[in-house]
């Protein structure tokens, strides 16, 4: 009996021999090291073996396993691991199924010391490079149970770390194995990162919240190795950088579920840290996609909660902020739409009260301090969307921003019926505050390519509202284009500087695109100046905005010419604080008065003319003496102390036009010009501001057709010019200057004051006169087809022309054939 035994246990395959013998009678013993290098060696020298020495073991650990002999299967996982890793053949794939299976097997045992038993060995599995492809290998089981030892929720929370700790280095295991095998299952399915993705991140924020709780630095440094929060985070960066182009919208919807799932937005740090660790590990020409997922998410929440918005918006936020210069994508101006809509979307919402088709009921009820820090979030991540642009695609924001701003009575559907004038001018002041954070930074050399008719028009005709803050966000826009060496913030405080080199402006030589600049858009700005100072609502703020945009055109683009203007245009608004016709309270009379004498102080040190600089300094010390409250120290103050009224103002506090014209002239100064007062010209400009009157715009239009009317048009003979012509036009251009500006005031005066009936028949009289000159000219170029027959002879001797029919015609013989 016992012989038949030792028989047949004689007769027993080798390979089973070979493996029996590696198992101690002990299982504490651990792994016979000897007999395990003779297994090897057989494997080695017979690889058509290595899948029945697979399954046997296999065998031998479910035996194991079910028996509770765990030491046993302990020694097996040992042996399997060791042959996986001595073994690198074409027969290895077999062997590797064996592998899995019982790798499966103790993952799903109920044993924590199994489950991470089986993950350390499918990671160093992972970890090698097969030499042969497999085509029906399959890592479902592994994805959905190491996701689910991610969220182990153990008593013992130690285990419970470890658990989550192997199943986060199972998922990095499968990843690692996965992702550059064209024929293994695609891990980027949203079948697999819908469970991935999620888990890693659950592991990242339980460890935010077990930070939180602020451990000794003791205790943090002995369970630094063992947080799972650094494997999480190393796990995730991993995926992320093996992402290519086509895949990035798979890693990162999951993101966006999980945080909306878990109502993470608006606690904003979280999403804000998710989205830097996704921004600084996908390949930098990537970057576009992530932003262009988190626009389509924040249009898909536009009628969510304005925390949840403003959440989203945080990130965008802090994603352009790390992306790369040009990274915001081909669609360039989508992104900029799309944040332009939420702002108008968030201004009807703060609005009306309620956000329209909403399916939750707890988010139609809209907190207007929530729109509000939600427009902000949206004006900041607009301007650092624009930092990360280029030049010449900053100037297309900024003229594409431009075209979205309501002009009254041009676009009036910009906002909706509901919101009326206050939602117009409330998505004005937005869209110009987000104009301000493009403009921040802005350099260019090229001043006509910086500031095109096209944007600058639209731009000035917005200074002619009557609404202060509107007038202040232009100011701030001029003075961020204009100034190309970061001179304003030096011009901030309007004061009387003895020695403006304690400034340290830097100047340079003014090119020639300037000087054509200041010739095309000079006076338009000038105007602007003089009619900003002109309005009773102006502030503090807007005098100083004022006074700054005085000092940048005169450091970047004065030349001769625009020196001379300047001038004129400072004792202009000395003119302007003294008139008695412009109803200005006595701050802004004594502000603009201030303000002229500021100005003049700088532009004498800055033309460094000794007698020009003489003359402002006396006057500023008579000033200083007798009248402070006309010096910007009395004035610019938070509670400046001014007289009841200003009717007494003259003599020596004033500056003198005669004064300055002299001494500049023996500098070679255009004294002509000089000598003549600046007054504003009003445009068509005039026509897109409220405040203004019907009668002023029938005064412009019919001041135009008189330049253009047809009784001026009369030829008279042509006259020799000869030097004297040329000498006596030279004498005569500021007289004939002067009478045309006299000629207009009374036309405009005519218009404003005459009543009703006489403009009626004074347009009746011009429409006649102009109806009568197109009769004429028609009955001139029109005339009935001409006759081969020729003309008839009418009753009264005139010759008439009379159409004759084809058929009736007499045509010559040589036409005919």
């Amino acid at each position: 009996m016992y012989g038949v035994c030792g028989c047949c246990g004689a007769l027993r395959p080798r390979y089973k021999r070979l493996v029996d013998n590696i198992f101690p009678e002990d299982p504490e013993d651990g792994l016979v090291k000897a007999n395990m290098e003779k297994l090897t060696f057989y494997a080695l020298s017979a690889p058509e073996k290595l899948d029945r020495i697979g399954a046997y073991l296999s065998e031998r650990l479910s035996r194991d396993v079910a028996r509770h002999r765990y030491g046993y299967v302990c020694i097996a996982m040992e042996a399997l691991d060791q042959l996986l890793m001595a073994c690198h053949c074409q027969s290895i794939n077999l062997f590797v199924e064996s592998f899995l299976k019982m790798v499966r097997k103790l993952l799903e045992s109920d044993k924590p010391s199994l489950q991470i038993l089986g993950t350390n060995s499918f990671v160093k599995f992972a970890n090698i490079e097969e030499d042969t492809p497999s085509y029906h290998r399959s890592y479902d089981f592994f994805v959905s149970r190491f996701s689910e030892m991610c969220h182990s929720s153990f008593e013992d929370p130690d285990i419970r770390t470890k658990i989550r700790m192997a199943g986060i280095k199972g998922l990095q295991g499968v990843v690692r194995k996965t992702v550059n095998d064209e024929l293994q299952a695609n891990i980027w399915d949203p079948q697999h990162m819908d469970k991935i993705v999620p888990s890693l991140l659950f592991n990242l924020q339980s460890g935010e919240r077990t930070e939180s709780r602020s451990p000794s630095p003791l205790q943090a440094s002995e369970k630094e190795k063992e947080s799972p929060v650094e494997l999480t985070e190393r796990c995730f960066r991993e995926l992320l950088g093996r992402a290519a182009y086509g895949n990035i919208k798979n890693a990162v919807t999951p993101v966006l579920m999980h945080l909306d799932n878990h109502s993470l937005w608006e606690g904003k740090t979280f999403a804000v840290r998710c989205f830097k660790i996704i921004m600084y590990s996908i390949q930098s020409q990537h970057s576009h996609l992530v932003i262009q997922q988190l626009l389509g998410h924040l249009d898909a929440n536009s009628k969510n909660s304005a925390t949840v918005r403003a959440g989203i918006v945080e990130v965008l936020l802090e994603a352009a902020a790390i992306a790369a210069s040009g990274s915001v994508g081909p669609t360039v101006l989508e992104v900029f739409n799309t944040l332009l809509r939420q702002l108008r979307l968030s201004a009807d919402y703060e609005l009306t009260g309620s956000c329209e088709g909403s399916t939750n009921i707890g988010t139609k009820i809209i907190k207007a301090h929530e729109e509000r820090q939600l427009q902000e979030a949206v004006i900041r991540t607009i301007g650092s969307f624009a930092n990360t642009l280029p030049t010449y695609q900053r100037s297309e924001v900024m003229l594409f921003i431009m075209g979205k701003i309501p002009v009254p009575g041009m676009h009036p559907a910009l906002v909706s019926s509901g919101s009326g004038s206050e939602g117009t001018r409330m998505i004005q002041v937005m869209l110009l505050k987000s104009l301000v954070q493009v403009t921040a930074g802005f350099q260019t050399t090229n001043m006509l390519t910086a500031l095109p008719t096209s944007f600058l028009e639209p731009l000035l005709s917005f200074f002619l509202t009557e609404d202060p803050e509107i007038r202040l966000l232009v100011l701030q826009i001029l003075l961020s284009l204009i100034d190309r060496h970061d001179n304003t913030a030096k011009f901030r405080n309007v004061s009387i500087i003895s020695d403006i080199s304690v400034l340290k402006l830097k100047v340079d030589k003014c090119s020639r695109q300037d000087n054509l600049f200041m010739k095309k858009h000079g006076q338009q700005l000038y105007r602007h100046i003089y009619l900003g100072c002109k309005e009773q609502s102006s502030g503090k703020q807007h005098y100083e905005s004022l006074f700054a945009l005085l000092g940048i055109l005169s450091v970047e683009l004065a030349n001769e010419e625009v020196v001379v203007d300047l001038i004129r245009l400072a004792l202009a608004l000395q003119d302007l604080a003294l008139s008695t016709d412009e109803v200005l309270p006595v701050f802004n009379r004594c502000a603009v008065h201030a303000l002229a004498a500021a100005y003049l102080n700088l532009i004498c040190q800055l033309t460094t003319v000794p007698a020009f600089c003489q003359h402002i300094q006396e006057v500023i010390e008579v000033r200083q003496k007798n009248s402070p409250h006309l010096l910007p120290e009395d004035v610019f103050i938070d509670d400046p102390k001014l007289l009841s009224s200003l009717e007494k103002v003259g003599g020596d506090v004033l500056f003198l036009q005669s004064k300055i014209t002299e001494v500049l002239g023996g500098s070679g100064y255009n004294t002509d010009r000089l000598a003549t007062p600046y007054v504003p010209q009003y445009t068509d400009e005039d026509r897109l501001s409220k405040r203004k009157s019907i009668g002023e715009t029938i005064s412009l239009q019919v001041e135009m057709e008189s330049r253009n009317s047809p009784e001026k048009e009369e030829r008279t003979p042509a006259e020799e010019i000869t030097f004297e012509t040329l000498k006596n036009a030279i004498v005569d251009s500021v007289g004939m200057e002067e009478q045309e500006r006299e000629r207009r005031r009374q036309v405009v005066e005519k218009f404003q004051k005459a009543p009703f009936e006489e403009i009626a028949a004074h347009c009746g009289a011009r429409a006649t006169l102009l109806q009568s000159k197109l009769n004429q000219i028609f009955d001139i170029t029109i005339r009935p087809p001409p006759s081969p027959s020729g003309t008839i002879s009418s009753g009264y001797g005139q010759s008439q022309s009379r159409s004759i029919p084809i058929y009736e015609m007499k045509f010559p013989d040589l036409c005919v054939y």
